[in-house]
């Protein structure tokens, strides 16, 4: 019979991919049980929490245990760049009255403190790659305009290969280049993007406005994000220091890993910081302030006392137990793969969102997820059975901050993005510096030896 000239109806199709991925998901079903016989450590992390050592990095460091007489002992998390506590460094340039992401950019890149005229000088590298790379930007995302703007990201990034004319060049001297593009760029994909989308999808308005050689980076994302460019003090610090705090965390984390793995192969620098850009778009890493966002919405909607813990602690076990909100079993913002005791991000951002609450006059929300994340923990320990401590994560203050500061949910994940384009690049640069080899980890079958059966016997 032949078959090439067979033509499927769409309901045909439809049910035939239905039947295929029935098949696909038998198919590639592996027992649970085979992972603790083979002892393979899913995630690269074992029961205890303790990630699977897999390289080594000045980059960055995340602490968040000690070993006594062969015992993980939870502390108090810390973060450090390049060897410099996260606490010291924004406590360093806040009291300075200055913006740190642009120094914090040059630390991960180039592993120590500017001094005043060097930073300038990176600052004027930053700014003239903003400039030469605007209207490229601008056409660019215009373009394809689209409801993802992660996938924008992605897509600009890969695009700027072409207007480059060492792209495939990865000595240090082009891809420290490139770094600095990227830093200065990623920005403007982020913001034209968010506008073109608004413009094609939501009907409204085409603002754009061009990057001010003067401003910072967090300082013009909110110049180009708002239609009369207007912002408090307050803001770009907040903004600001969001940038700084999620710029870095350690060569373990899921897209900073997948940075190392793609550049040991030797391609591009815009295919490894593409690479690292989707894994960031996955909900289970870049996308969970979004998902706390949501989580007090139905949170505020079905208590009505916030004061009173009993409620609050009530709807949190219905969370555990999956009787409210996306019915996960999760309450968003608590808990983290390394810190167990505290992490150090969600307390920087804590202390500023407070100050940020009042100036908005929502002091009343704050104290909401204060309480939340003093019960969340109390809760989770008496419903479920943990190997280490949880505490609340950068992403419980984060997506408060960004509503606080009018910055739309389509572009959460795409600021986190934003600012680790910095570790990324740094990581970047480790590994190729240190030419190591190409990650290449094992995979054990577990699949029964069979047999190929002819076309007539099947």
């Amino acid at each position: 019979m032949d078959m090439t000239n067979i033509k499927l109806s769409e309901q045909e199709r439809d049910n035939l991919i239905k039947e295929l991925s029935i098949k696909a998901k038998d198919s590639n079903y592996i027992n649970p049980e085979l992972y603790t016989k083979y002892e393979v450590k899913r995630g690269l992390r074992d029961i205890s929490g303790k990630g699977v050592l897999a390289g080594l990095t000045e980059v960055g460091e995340v602490h968040a245990y000690i070993l006594d007489e062969n015992e993980l002992v939870p502390v108090p998390g810390r973060l450090s760049y390049r060897g410099i506590d996260i606490k010291e460094i924004t406590e360093g340039f806040l009291k300075e009255g200055r913006y740190g992401f642009e120094e914090t950019a040059y630390l991960l890149l180039c592993g120590t403190l500017p001094n005043k005229s060097v930073l300038e000088q990176f600052k004027e590298l930053l700014s003239d790659a903003q400039s030469s790379k605007a209207e490229f930007a601008r056409k660019t995302v215009l373009h394809i305009p689209s409801k993802d703007i992660m996938n924008v990201l992605g897509r600009g990034v890969l695009s700027l290969y072409s207007a480059d004319q060492n792209a495939d060049d990865i000595s240090i001297e082009n891809v420290l280049r490139q770094s600095i593009e990227l830093i200065a760029c990623v920005p403007l994909i982020a913001v034209y993007g968010y506008q073109a989308y608004v413009h094609q999808y939501l009907n409204k308005s085409l603002v754009l406005h061009s990057p001010q050689p003067e401003l910072s980076i967090a300082e013009n994302i909110l110049h180009m994000l708002r239609p009369d460019s207007k912002y408090s003090k307050l803001e770009a610090t907040l903004l600001d220091l969001s940038l700084v705090i999620h710029a870095e965390h350690g060569g373990g984390n899921n897209s900073t890993f997948t940075t190392h793995v793609v550049t040991s192969t030797g391609t591009d620098t815009y295919s490894a910081i593409a690479a690292a850009i989707g894994s960031l778009k996955g909900p289970r890493h870049g996308g969970a302030n979004i998902k706390v966002r949501h989580m007090f919405k139905d949170i505020k909607e079905n208590i009505k006392d916030w004061n009173d813990d009993e409620a609050i602690k009530n709807y949190l076990t219905k969370l555990l137990n999956k009787e409210a909100f996306d019915r996960s079993g999760l309450i968003y913002g608590v808990g983290h793969a390394v810190y167990s005791v505290s992490d150090p991000r969600a307390e920087i951002l804590k202390s500023y969102a407070e100050e940020l609450a009042n100036e908005k006059h929502v002091e009343e929300e704050f104290n909401l997820y204060k309480k939340i994340e003093k019960l969340a923990p109390e809760v989770i320990e008496q419903h479920r059975k943990i190997y280490k401590g949880v505490c609340a994560n950068v992403d419980f203050y984060s997506g408060f901050i960004y509503e606080m500061l009018d910055i739309p949910e389509e572009l959460y994940t795409p600021i986190f993005a934003i600012s680790r384009v910095a570790g990324w690049c740094a990581h970047r640069l480790e590994e190729l510096t240190n030419a190591g080899k190409i990650v290449r980890p094992a995979f054990k079958s577990v699949a029964p030896k069979r047999e190929y059966i002819p076309m007539e016997n099947r």
